[in-house]
């Protein structure tokens, strides 16, 4: 059990990943005052010096450095990235150490985790903020970004409740406010409002770049197009390995969708606009109630 007091400082943390989930975190965390230091790991040596420069890490380690001397690490890497990173972190992990992760996948992670850690997988909570942008890398990142919003934890049965209780401190401490869920309903639930739209986005923006007329095409876009297209313009490499962490879900999904667009398809072939506005109503007033929640 780790011997930090979640309502004063969480001590050295390491962020592994300092894009810009990592390198909001870094300045939330900074910005709370809850923490001594802050370290960074990261491949890109530009991304690193960004986020030294902006006051996000005040140093760079790597992985056995960070797993000896952090309180707490959090993976903010892809997904298919963890698994190598609890690799080369097992060996070295001490046992006050607390780790966490902002993956937006969970089964595959916390598989990883079992597989790779072993006895030491109770000390990985896994979590998933709920907070992102359409740009990547530390020079997008925002003190702010995970101010009133929801963070997911995913507790495995190895976790102690102090422990647990120790990283929803940890992400509430940014602004988060935190559930916790099943991992197994996490993914199916973030298959439907989250990766599969990022998939529709990309989808849409293929189609038209592909088109024999892109540049016209894309020479008229107006507001609703790039609204559309925003989540687009994501990071590819993190949603490659999202939709492969989580192909199972989002093919579920995925096929859900294809019948509702075929059914669409088949309303305007038979220009059946009774039968399309009904579809429309019943979407728009679903749209019109998120805002109210």
């Amino acid at each position: 059990m780790t011997i930090i007091n979640p309502s004063s400082n969480y001590g050295t943390v390491t962020i592994v990943g300092v894009g810009l989930i990592g390198a909001s975190l870094g300045l939330a965390l900074k910005k709370a005052g809850v923490v001594t230091k802050i370290l960074g790991v990261g491949r890109s040596k530009e991304n690193l010096d960004q986020a030294l420069k902006m006051g996000a890490i005040d140093g760079v380690v790597n992985l056995v450095e960070a797993a000896k001397q952090s309180d707490v690490i959090v993976l903010c890497v892809p997904v298919a990235q963890m698994r190598a990173a609890f690799e080369v972190m097992e060996p070295h992990l001490e046992s006050r150490t607390m780790v966490t992760d902002a993956g937006s996948t969970k089964g595959d992670v916390i598989l990883a985790a079992k597989e790779v850690l072993g006895k030491k997988a109770c000390q990985f909570v896994p979590a998933h903020p709920i907070a992102g942008g359409a740009q990547h890398g530390a020079s997008a990142a925002k003190a702010d970004l995970f101010q009133g919003k929801q963070t997911i934890i995913c507790p495995l049965q190895e976790n102690s409740p102090e422990d647990t209780a120790l990283i929803i401190g940890f992400w509430e401490s940014v602004g988060s406010e935190v559930k916790k869920i099943g991992v197994v309903q996490h993914d199916a639930i973030y298959a439907a409002v989250s990766h599969l739209p990022h998939i529709l986005s990309y989808a849409l923006m293929a189609s038209v770049v592909n088109s024999e007329d892109a540049d016209q095409k894309l020479g008229h876009v107006g507001a609703g197009f790039k609204d559309f297209t925003r989540i687009a313009a994501s990071s590819p490499e993190m949603w490659r390995d999202i939709c492969l962490g989580n192909r199972t879900a989002i093919l579920k999904e995925l096929d859900q969708y294809l019948l509702i667009v075929n059914h669409m398809r088949k309303l305007i072939a038979e220009n059946d606009g009774a039968g399309l506005e009904k579809l429309f109503n019943k979407a728009s007033k679903a749209r019109q109630d998120l805002d109210s929640i």
